[in-house]
């Protein structure tokens, strides 16, 4: 790799495959996402369900950036390819992987729950 541009383009698609890689590990959880079956369908169904939660992580950052990028140009602000060049979608610091669970309502007893149907017919009619 003697030529300068070319390693530059190497190392800049190597780090772009890095951080996508680090982002979908931090996004993994539940045994730290290792696949503990040697069964390939379900080891197939770990990668899709892998690829598929860091995507939609990343899809949602993104549409939350544009969102602000577009909210800023109509402000007044300029926006720079320099600026946008240093902006990525694998932010971490924003992001609550396990959600927010509010504790002040542990107390709080539900009301009892009917199963109960009344008056519902649930037979099929027979097909002809």
């Amino acid at each position: 790799m003697s030529d300068p541009q070319l390693r530059r383009r190497t190392t800049a698609a190597t780090s772009k495959v890095e951080s996508y890689n680090n982002f979908s590990a931090w996004c993994r959880f539940g045994d730290e996402g290792r696949v503990r079956d040697n069964d390939p369908a379900e080891q197939e169904k770990h990668i899709k369900f892998s690829t598929l939660l860091t995507d939609a992580v990343i899809f949602h950052t993104t549409l939350d950036m544009m969102s602000v990028l577009r909210q800023l140009a109509a402000e007044g602000w300029e926006t720079k390819p320099e600026d946008l060049a240093v902006l990525s979608p694998y932010e971490t610091m924003r992001i609550n992987r396990f959600g927010v669970y509010a504790t002040d309502e542990i107390t709080i007893t539900p009301e009892q729950y009917d199963a109960h149907l009344p008056d519902i017919d649930l037979t099929l009619d027979p097909v002809p």
